[in-house]
C-alpha cells in the first residue's frame, strides 16, 4: 500500500471525519470572507446525543490552517479539560461549554467578532430590523444580550447560554463583543452566520445615509423568516460548493 493511500485510510478513520471536514471548510471559508480574528473565535459541533461531547478548534491556531485533523473532541462535563496538555481556550470553553451543556438543541455553535455584526453589537439598540429579505429572516429568531460581563469565562458563558433556551433563537447578538450563531448542523449554521453579517452590513450601510428606512411589516417579515426555514438544502448546497472550491484550491483542509 502507497503512503499516501495509508494517510487517507488512517484520516477517514478518524473519529466523525465527515464532520470534522464540515467544520474545517467553515473555518477556512471564514477566513477568507474575513470574518474571523487574528487566532481567536471558536466554533464547535457536537457529535453525540445529549450535545455534551464536541468538536472545537485548537487554541490560538489560524483560521485559514485548520485541518480536519486538528480539531480537538472535548466533553462538556469533563472538568479537567482545561488542565490537559491540549487543552482548548479557556473562553471558548466557558462559552461553547456552556451552551453544549445546557442548550441541547445548540448542535453547532459559530462565534466570531465580524466587522458589521460587532457594529450591530455595539449600538444602544442592538436588534436588528427587517428592512431587506436578508434581515427578516433573522426576525423574532435573534436575541440581544445587553449586560457584557467581561472574556468569556465559565460564569459569563453560563449565563450567556441561558438566553437561547427558546428553539426558535438561533443568533445571539452579544452586546459590546461580537455574535454568536446556533444551528443544527455546520452548513445550517455557517449559512445562517454568514447571511446575518450580510444583513448586518445592509443595516448598518443603510443607517449611513441619514435617510428613513423602509422597515417591512411584521407579518410580512415573518412571512420571510417562515419560509427561508422551509426552503430546501440551500444552507447544504451552500457549504458543499465551499467544499468543492477548497477541493481544487486548498485539499489540504481534509488532511
Amino acid at each position: 500500500m502507497s503512503i499516501a493511500r495509508l494517510q487517507k485510510e488512517m484520516l477517514t478513520n478518524l473519529p466523525f471525519y465527515e464532520e470534522r471536514v464540515d467544520l474545517a471548510c467553515a473555518f477556512r471559508w471564514t477566513a477568507r470572507l474575513n470574518m474571523h480574528e487574528a487566532v481567536a473565535n471558536h466554533f464547535s459541533l457536537a457529535v453525540n446525543d445529549d450535545g455534551s461531547q464536541f468538536l472545537m478548534n485548537p487554541n490560538q491556531v489560524h483560521f485559514s490552517r485548520i485541518k480536519a485533523s486538528d480539531l480537538l473532541l472535548i466533553d462538556a462535563n469533563d472538568p479537567g479539560t482545561l488542565s490537559g496538555p491540549n487543552a482548548p481556550d479557556p473562553t471558548a470553553w466557558g462559552l461553547h461549554g456552556a451552551i453544549h451543556r445546557n442548550v441541547r438543541h445548540a448542535r453547532c455553535v459559530m462565534h466570531v467578532h465580524s466587522t458589521h455584526a460587532t457594529v450591530l453589537a455595539s449600538l444602544a439598540d442592538s436588534t436588528l430590523p427587517p428592512i431587506d429579505q436578508n434581515s427578516a429572516i433573522f426576525f423574532n429568531r435573534h436575541v440581544v444580550d445587553g449586560h457584557y460581563g467581561g472574556l468569556a469565562f465559565e460564569e459569563e458563558g453560563e449565563r450567556c447560554s441561558q438566553l437561547l433556551t427558546d428553539p426558535k433563537v438561533k443568533v445571539m447578538v452579544m452586546g459590546n463583543h461580537g455574535v454568536l450563531v446556533i444551528g443544527d448542523t455546520v452548513a445550517d449554521t455557517f449559512n445562517r452566520m454568514f447571511y446575518f453579517e450580510r444583513a448586518a452590513e445592509t443595516y448598518i450601510k443603510a443607517l449611513w445615509t441619514g435617510r428613513p428606512l423602509r422597515v417591512l411589516s411584521d407579518e410580512i417579515a415573518e412571512k420571510a423568516a417562515a419560509e427561508q426555514e422551509d426552503y430546501p438544502g440551500q444552507a447544504e448546497r451552500h457549504l458543499s460548493e465551499l467544499k468543492a472550491i477548497l477541493d481544487e484550491q486548498e485539499p489540504v483542509y481534509r488532511n
